[in-house]
C-alpha cells in the first residue's frame, strides 16, 4: 500500500513548500483509527496551513486537510471496526496533527463520526466543515424560534464555504434569504442557490454613527466579522437571532448594546471544531436528512490531490466560489 500525501515542509524560517509525494502509512496505537480516505475538502485554514502560518500549524513536515470522509482500515478501538464508513471534521486534525489529504489518515476515535448511510463521501465533504458550521448556525437560528413567517434571515460572505451552504440551506427551509457579497459577478449563482435578494458588500460596509437603524432582518448568518456584523446587528428586528462564526473581515467587532437592551438580539457564537462529538453528530444526521440540499452540484467543484497548491492559492487572494472537494 502507498500514502500519497500534500505535505507541507519547512524549507527556512517563513518559507515553506508544497509537495505531493509518498509517505509511510502512519501507525496507530491504542484508541487510534486508521482511515482509508475517499475524499476530503478545501477549507481557508487549510490554505493558511500550506503556508506555515503559526496560529494554525506549527508541526512541519504536515499534511493537510481539516476534513476526511471514507472506511476504517485498522481499528484499536472498540467503537469503530474495520469497514466502518465514517468521517472527521475539526478537532487538531490538518492543524498540528496530520490531515484528511492523504491516502491513509490516523486519528483518535473519539474525533470519529460514523457517516449517515443516506449521504455519499462526496457529497458529506462538499458540506465539510464548512457545511458542518453552517448547519449548526441555522440549527441555531430554528432553536431560538425563527420560522420562515418571521421575516428574512441575512447571509454574510455568501460566496464563501459556509456562507454558500447556509444560503442554501435556508432556501430549502423557506426562509427568505439575503445574501450579501463582495463579488457582483456572483449575484447569479447566489440567486441560482437560493437567494432572493443580494447586497454588494461595498452598499452594506458603510460605517454609520447610528447605533441601530430600521428593523429589517430577523435572523442573520454571519461569516465575517467586523463592521459588517456591527451593521447587521442594528438591522435586526426585535427578537432577532444572529450566529457568527468567521473572521475574513475581521476579527475586532466596534458595536454598542442598544440592539440587545432595546430589542433583545441574541449573538450566537458557533464553533464547529471543538464542539461535543453528540452535537456534531446530530448536525450530520440534518445535513443527510432535512438540511441536504439539492444545489450541492452548484456549489461543488471536485478536483484532484496534484491540484490542490494552485486552488490554495486562489482561496487566499479570495477568487473562489462554493466549495471544492478533494478525490483521493
Amino acid at each position: 500500500m502507498t500514502n500519497k500525501a500534500f505535505v507541507v515542509e519547512k524549507v527556512e524560517d517563513r518559507k515553506f513548500n508544497c509537495e505531493v509525494k509518498e509517505i509511510e502509512i502512519p501507525e496507530i496505537s491504542d484508541n487510534e483509527v486508521l482511515i482509508k480516505t475517499t475524499y476530503s475538502s478545501l477549507n481557508y485554514k487549510d490554505a493558511l496551513s500550506s503556508k506555515g502560518n503559526p496560529g494554525v500549524t506549527r508541526v512541519f513536515p504536515h499534511v493537510t486537510g481539516i476534513d476526511v470522509a471514507g472506511t476504517v482500515e485498522v481499528s484499536n478501538s472498540d467503537e469503530f471496526k474495520v469497514g466502518d464508513e465514517v468521517l472527521v471534521t475539526g478537532y487538531d486534525m490538518g492543524m498540528n496533527s496530520d490531515g484528511g489529504h492523504q491516502s491513509y489518515v490516523k486519528v483518535p476515535s473519539s474525533w470519529v463520526v460514523k457517516k449517515p448511510s443516506s449521504i455519499t463521501d462526496k457529497e458529506i465533504m462538499t458540506f465539510g466543515t464548512a457545511g458542518l458550521t453552517a448547519a449548526l448556525s441555522v440549527n441555531e437560528l430554528l432553536e431560538n424560534g425563527l420560522t420562515k413567517d418571521s421575516g428574512a434571515v441575512l447571509v454574510t460572505g455568501a460566496t464563501g464555504g459556509v456562507g454558500s451552504i447556509a444560503v442554501s440551506i435556508l432556501s430549502k427551509l423557506g426562509f427568505d434569504v439575503v445574501a450579501i457579497s463582495g463579488k457582483e459577478s456572483k449575484i447569479p449563482f447566489l440567486n441560482e442557490i437560493g437567494a432572493s435578494d443580494v447586497i454588494l458588500r461595498k452598499d452594506f460596509d458603510i460605517e454609520n454613527k447610528r447605533p441601530m437603524g430600521k428593523e429589517i432582518y430577523a435572523g442573520l448568518v454571519d461569516t465575517v466579522g467586523g463592521n459588517i456584523l456591527n451593521e447587521a446587528l442594528k438591522v435586526l428586528k426585535y427578537d432577532g437571532v444572529a450566529t457568527c462564526c468567521g473572521l475574513t473581515s475581521s476579527h475586532e467587532l466596534p458595536t454598542n448594546v442598544f440592539p440587545f437592551i432595546l430589542r433583545g438580539v441574541r449573538l450566537i457564537g458557533i464553533d464547529s471544531v471543538e464542539c461535543k462529538r453528540e452535537k456534531k453528530e446530530a448536525a450530520w444526521e440534518k445535513i443527510a436528512d432535512e438540511f441536504k440540499i439539492d444545489t450541492l452540484n452548484k456549489i461543488t467543484t471536485e478536483i484532484s490531490i496534484d491540484e490542490i497548491a494552485d486552488v490554495y492559492t486562489a482561496m487566499l487572494e479570495g477568487k473562489i466560489t462554493g466549495r471544492y472537494v478533494v478525490k483521493i
